[in-house]
């Protein structure tokens, strides 16, 4: 019941987000606003609170990068498969890329740190930043190719590589490996900081989630939510178990990949030629499916 009242939670928040955004209080600029602070601010914080004490040696493992790699990549493979007959490029690619590509820092990351223990939270820490790794330059470049977008894959990792959370994953490893002392006020702060994390989060998700009534296609928004959601975790599960991993790094990988489409999917498409409106109710149908899914993920692994 604690689980269910706190993923009931998640979606009154999201609603919540939503709502504002129609009552005029959270415009565009002022969810931006709300979006930097979450991006810069809490989630950085989050992934330095659940690292800067660990040893990477720990938590950064052979099979935990295979893992991560492995499902990424086969649901990327699959996804271009099912899909590579629709055509309408625009949204061919689009569900393409939203079938595998999974909101591991805005929900997953919050998520497993308010129900998990600190290790696992680590090791969730981690396979985010393995995840960001694979999974950005294998969107963009799905995009550019069936679109013909107009931007450089070398672009767009030089911007990765200023990613705000992959930073700060460096940083915290990198103290946590050294052993080096982070005082306690610094500590007490960051760890308020990274408690706004996933509110916030929920907030800015909400507020950007849109649906389109004309361009509702049940069919290929059914497909997308059924390998996000089902296939997606499902084949992690076989990968993780296969491989061996201790229940640490089983419970973190499970529960991360099995997170649903990322919003930043909608940015990509709506820069690279994607269809936009079919990438922003994809982003819904998944996250609003994913309370549920994410339900028995949780029960299950726990």
């Amino acid at each position: 019941m604690e689980l269910l009242g706190r993923l009931l939670g998640l979606l009154a928040l999201l609603l919540v987000g939503t709502g504002l955004r129609r009552g005029g209080i959270l415009t565009s600029g002022r969810t931006a606003q709300l979006n930097a602070v979450a991006y810069y601010i809490a989630l950085p914080a989050l992934v330095f609170t659940a690292t800067y004490d660990r040893n990477i040696a720990a938590i950064l493992t052979p099979t935990l990068v295979v893992g991560v790699v492995a499902v990424l990549s086969s649901m990327a493979a699959l996804a271009w498969l099912l899909n590579r007959r629709r055509n309408r490029p625009a949204r061919q690619s689009v569900a393409m890329i939203q079938s595998y590509h999974s909101n591991l820092g805005y929900l997953g990351l919050p998520l497993v740190a308010s129900t998990f223990d600190a290790e696992v939270t680590a090791i969730a820490s981690v396979v985010l930043g393995i995840g960001s790794l694979v999974q950005v330059p294998i969107t963009v470049l799905i995009l550019v190719t069936i679109n013909g977008a107009d931007t450089r894959l070398v672009d767009q990792l030089t911007e990765l590589g200023k990613n705000p959370v992959l930073i700060a994953l460096i940083l915290g490893i990198t103290i946590g490996s050294l052993g080096l002392p982070v005082a306690q006020p610094i500590s007490v702060g960051l760890d308020a900081l990274a408690a706004l994390a996933l509110p916030l989060a929920l907030l800015c998700v909400g507020a950007t989630l849109e649906i389109d009534g004309p361009e509702l296609d049940l069919e290929a928004t059914g497909m997308v939510v059924g390998l996000k959601l089902v296939v997606m975790p499902a084949l992690a599960w076989l990968a993780f178990s296969a491989l061996g991993v201790g229940a640490s790094t089983f419970t973190a990988a499970i529960v991360m990949l099995g997170t649903p489409t990322a919003v930043s999917t909608y940015v990509f498409a709506n820069e690279l030629g994607g269809d936009s409106e079919f990438a922003s109710l994809n982003v819904f149908a998944t996250t609003v499916g994913s309370l549920a899914s994410l339900f028995v993920l949780i029960s299950l692994v726990s």
